[in-house]
Formats: C-alpha cells, sequence, structure tokens
C-alpha cells in the first residue's frame, strides 16, 4: 500500500494558503548547513509516552484495535561523554520519520517515494552527518526548555538541525509529531486539529516538569506552519509558556479561524512573541496557485498585538518549506520562485540565529541578545535586503482589580498597604473597588483562610476609611478569628459612621451581653 502525501496537497494549500513548492524540479545540491554551534555536545534520546487521556487507533494495522493515544518524543539537549560511534546521521532521523508515520517495517530505500518527498536524488543526504550523539549522558545542572510543534502532520525531527544547534548553545528541547486525536491523520486544519496539537503541546510540558536537567520555568514553544498557530492556542491558556516563535506560522493564514475558539483571545498573548516570514510570494505565482493576493502584506494577529513584546522579521530569500532542516535537504525546489541554495542556506543560518538571540534573551536574561534583536539586521551583519524587521512593544494599560489580586495572592496576601503603594505608582488609574475587596475578603473568610481575609478587609478599611460596611465586615472577620476586642471596636466604627447598621447593633448587643 503506497501512502504518498500528496494527497494532502489540496487540504495544505487551503489550510495555509502559501505555496508550499512541492511541484517543481530544481533539486538540493549536496553539502552541511553548517550552523554556528554551542560548545555543548548534543544528546538525542527517542521514546513513547502514552496519553491515557484520548483514544487512538493504527489505521494500516488493520486490527481495529483501540489504544491510548501513544506521544512519540524527541529529546535533544547538551551532553557529556559522547561515544563517537553513536553519532546520527540523516538516515537515522528518516528511519524515525517512518516509525512516526507508522509504517515500522517499511525498507529504508523507499522512504523518500513513500512519505513526503519523490526523487530520488535527494537520497544522498541521508549519509550526511549531524551534531546529535544516540542517547549520550545529559550535562548535569538546568537548562531552559524548548517545546518545538511541527508543520502539518509532520515528523517530529522535521527541524532536527534548528533542534541540535539550540541544545549545542544550552536548552532542552522536545517534540512530538503533529497528528491527529484518533489517528495518524488530521480532519484538513480545523479547529479540532489546532486544539489537538495545543494539548500534545500540553503533554510536553508535563513532561519537560519531569525531566531532571529542565527548567521548566523557563519553558518557550516553537512551532513551524501549522505547529504556529497551535502554540499560539496554547499559550493562550497555559501561563508556564514563557515565549513564542513562529516559523511563517499558520496564526499568520488562519487568524480568524482561531478567534473562532471559545479561549481565543488576542489579549492573552501577553510573552515576547517572534514571527518569521517567508518572502514576498510573486503576483503571477498566487494567481496560478490561487493564493489570496493580500497575504504578502496582511497580518491581522501581529497588527492585534498589545501585551507582547513582538518581532516581526521578513526573510526575503525563504520560502515556507525552507524554514525547516528537512525542507532544507530534501524539499523539490520551485523555480518560479526559489532562490539560490547559497542563498536559502545562508538565510536557514540566519533563521537560526535570530531564534537562539530571541531564546537567550527572554529565557537566559542575555542583554547583548535583545539588543541584537532590537538591532537593524544590517547591523548585525546580514546582507542588504536579507531580511526586513517590524517591532512592537507591549503598549502600557492601567492595572486592573485581577492584576492586584494575583499579585496579592503570590504575596500571601501580606505588606498589602506596600503592594498597593507600589502599583499606584506603575499605574496611577489603578482602582481597587470598595465592594470587590470586601467580597474577596469575606470568601477568603468562608473559605478558612482567616488571616488573609482580614488582612483584605483592614486594607478595605484604610482604602475606604469612610465606609461602615468595610468596618462591619472586618469586625466579623475579627469575630470569626475569635478576636473579640478586635471584633467589638470594629463594629462600633462602623456604627459610628452608619447609626442605623444593624448588623453592628445586634452584635454588640450580643458581645456587650446587653
Amino acid at each position: 500500500m503506497h501512502v504518498n502525501k500528496r494527497q494532502f496537497g489540496t487540504i495544505l494549500a487551503t489550510i495555509l494558503m502559501i505555496n508550499l513548492s512541492t511541484l517543481a524540479a530544481a533539486q538540493r545540491s549536496s553539502g552541511s548547513l553548517d550552523l554556528a554551534h554551542g560548545h555543548f555536545r548534543v544528546g538525542f534520546k527517542k521514546y513513547t509516552k502514552d496519553d491515557n487521556t484520548r483514544s487512538y487507533q493504527r489505521l494500516y494495522d488493520w486490527d481495529n484495535k483501540v489504544l491510548a493515544r501513544p506521544i512519540s518524543i524527541s529529546l535533544w539537549y547538551p551532553a557529556e561523554k559522547v561515544s563517537e560511534n553513536s553519532i546520527l546521521k540523516v538516515d537515522d532521523y528518516m528511519a524515525i520519520l517512518k516509525q512516526e508515520e507508522e509504517w515500522e517495517s517499511l525498507p529504508n530505500d523507499r522512504i523518500l517515494s513513500w512519505f513526503y518527498y519523490d526523487n530520488e536524488k535527494n537520497r544522498k543526504h541521508f549519509e550526511l552527518q549531524t551534531k546529535a550523539y544516540k542517547d549520550a549522558e545529559p550535562v548535569k545542572g538546568k537548562f531552559p526548555v524548548v517545546i518545538y510543534a511541527p508543520s502539518y502532520q509532520a515528523s517530529s525531527v522535521e527541524n532536527f538541525a534548528l533542534c541540535e544547534f539550540l541544545a549545542s548553545h544550552g536548552y532542552i528541547v522536545i517534540s512530538s509529531p503533529s497528528r491527529g486525536t484518533e489517528n495518524r491523520f488530521f480532519e484538513g486544519g480545523t479547529i479540532k486539529d489546532i486544539e489537538t496539537q495545543a494539548r500534545d503541546i500540553e503533554f510536553l510540558i508535563a513532561e519537560a516538569l519531569i525531566l531532571i536537567n529542565a527548567d521548566a520555568g523557563k519553558l518557550s514553544v516553537i512551532g513551524f506552519s501549522f505547529g504556529g498557530i497551535s502554540n499560539v492556542l496554547a499559550q493562550m491558556r497555559n501561563e508556564r509558556i514563557k515565549a513564542l516563535v513562529c516559523l511563517d506560522g499558520s496564526i499568520k493564514y488562519q487568524f480568524q479561524k482561531l478567534l473562532s475558539v471559545g479561549y481565543g483571545d488576542v489579549s492573552k498573548v501577553d510573552v515576547p512573541f517572534m514571527f518569521m516570514a517567508q518572502k514576498d510570494i510573486p503576483l503571477s505565482v498566487m494567481v496560478e496557485d490561487n493564493i489570496d493576493t493580500t497575504l504578502n502584506r496582511s497580518f491581522p494577529f501581529f497588527d492585534s498585538l498589545t501585551r507582547s513584546q513582538a518581532y516581526y522579521y521578513k526573510f526575503n530569500d525563504l520560502t515556507h518549506a525552507c524554514f525547516s532542516s528537512m525542507g532544507i535537504l530534501f524539499q523539490e525546489r520551485d523555480p518560479r520562485q526559489d532562490k539560490s541554495e547559497k542563498e536559502i542556506i545562508d538565510s536557514y543560518r540566519w533563521v537560526s540565529t535570530y531564534v537562539m538571540h530571541f531564546l537567550n534573551g527572554f529565557s537566559k536574561g542575555d542583554k547583548s541578545s535583545l539588543q541584537f534583536l532590537a538591532d537593524d539586521p544590517a547591523n548585525n551583519g546580514v546582507a542588504p535586503g536579507l531580511i526586513t524587521l517590524k517591532a512592537k512593544n507591549p503598549i502600557a494599560r492601567s492595572l486592573s482589580f485581577e492584576d492586584f489580586h494575583l499579585l496579592a495572592r503570590d504575596k500571601g496576601y501580606e505588606d498589602l498597604v506596600e503592594l498597593v503603594n507600589t502599583l499606584k505608582k506603575r499605574s496611577a488609574g489603578i482602582v481597587l473597588q470598595e465592594w470587590k475587596l470586601n467580597n474577596l475578603g469575606l470568601q477568603l473568610l468562608f473559605q478558612g483562610k482567616v488571616r488573609e481575609g482580614i488582612n483584605i478587609l483592614s486594607l478595605n478599611t484604610i482604602l475606604y476609611p469612610n465606609s461602615a460596611n468595610a468596618f462591619d465586615s472586618l469586625a466579623e472577620g475579627y469575630l470569626i478569628q475569635g478576636n473579640k476586642d478586635l471584633a467589638i471596636k470594629n463594629f462600633d466604627l462602623s456604627l459610628k459612621l452608619d447609626s442605623h447598621n444593624q448588623n453592628a447593633i445586634s452584635r454588640l448587643n450580643e458581645l456587650k451581653g446587653k
């Protein structure tokens, strides 16, 4: 049985609304990508875990057996004590591709024609050595985590060169294949497909939390193509994600679809964001391939960002497929628009370099990397016209009661006056409504958090010293605490502000034995 991914070409064209350059004849020349690797050796592990919350079937096993949904995990990491005979070649990654496509028994000499690529001349790249060593011993210490979300139905190793590059610079990179909920295949770029991949990202976050050398508090997600809309959705609902990178991500092409998700809210994107776009598609190609002619200049998602430090880089020598190392090595070229091999490889090196500086800046706090991002590309040694940059800073907004509550909770509801003074310096327009403070304080009291509730209610009396209700509620808090004297004191204060406060009158009669 022959399963060629060309059967999904029509779907992909609809999903991405761009030309993936799969129909042309020009071929990839041999040679290395020659990325500027860091000082760490790179280890690689491959293993599978089950997601027992979802059911799954392997379509081509023909036994109709229902399984727990398998998550095939690829892991790159800083390593030491490597064995030189354990270095991976490209064909090792291609073997992983066929395993993730659920054709483990397929002979290696049929991989190219069976799956993504159908030109046997590309087989020469199988023997290229990579920078990864299988099962090498990890370096001791903690390293920031990067989750890689692949393109539409693609392998976890589609961008192995970028993943190795980042690991060599001190990152742990973890990825799983892009696949449907119930079986290997997506439905066609539906909301369900986006949510499925976002949930896989969250599965990998949970996996990262148990890796002993992972600093999961510094976690970023890189998404290529379809993975570059799923990672945005994942960040909207998961506060562990601290930064986002989209390699010509579908968020540029399917923004309206994301908004139709119940929790699809751009205001939730409040982390640093980097988008790397393909070159402008020639108008003749757009017309010939029935591509929306506004896509070269339109990016409503980026325009809508208000809470994120955001960077938008356009790589004027790269088409979509060449943002992945598999695309560099094996994708057929489109003679209508693809650049020369040298220009493509030079651009891919810059893609890797800019991703590294973005992660260094926002995961490691490297000020020189932040300056690199802010500088004009020409100042960083980029050839004129190769990359264009558009950046935007988050728009300052007034802090809300919800902001106050989150910060107060993090402080254990202590030192609240100091917190309020600090917030007023940051946002003079912040308003902590009396009724909200009263409600929060009572909620905490009734939850058994008496000290915390009293602290909030006490703050309310400081901010609203003429509120009889504020002192009445604080008195109730002291009553729950068993502090009769302070309860009487605050009921008295409430009654002075409102002589008709029946609750204070009744409570004082009880407490004073009248």
